[in-house]
């Protein structure tokens, strides 16, 4: 199985708590996965949105695929995540009911198919920002002491 990271969106990571991750199918048009293939994606500002029990990825920009022409595609249109009923029932309930939010995490190509590894996230004050920071750089250290004294 080999698995293309294509974006990622680091800014997500920082941002929110992380609950619980999916992977989702997305369906695209034929311009949108040669981009994808080209890297030419762009997924920090991309959120989920549940509609109609279906999930939706907006504001993801994908570039325009140039030798498509004018039948390419826009590039920050909405686009449907494929995911089974059950998780879209769990995470449209806890959008719902428990005010989270989800985000994509990372877009990869998995034997050649576009997935979007998306996220039940909370988001996260700028304290707690400041204390995951001091818990890492502090990790960070003890690595490094214990490394130099091997």
């Amino acid at each position: 199985m080999a698995v293309v990271q294509v974006a990622t969106n680091k800014k997500a990571l920082h941002d929110y708590e992380v609950l619980k991750r999916f992977e989702a199918g997305l369906a695209l048009m034929g311009s949108e996965i040669k981009s994808i293939r080209d890297n030419r994606v762009q997924i920090r500002e991309a959120y989920v949105r549940p509609e109609n029990s279906e999930m939706w990825l907006l504001n993801a920009h994908i570039a325009q695929y140039a030798p498509a022409g004018a039948d390419g595609h826009e590039p920050t249109r909405s686009r449907k995540l494929l995911l089974h009923k059950s998780q879209i029932r769990e995470l449209s309930r806890a959008v719902l009911e428990q005010g989270l939010t989800i985000v994509p995490l990372r877009l990869y190509l998995k034997d050649g198919i576009a997935k979007v590894e998306i996220a039940l996230v909370r988001g996260r004050k700028s304290y707690d920002k400041r204390a995951v920071i001091a818990k890492r750089d502090a990790n960070r250290e003890i690595a490094r002491a214990l490394r130099n004294k091997q």
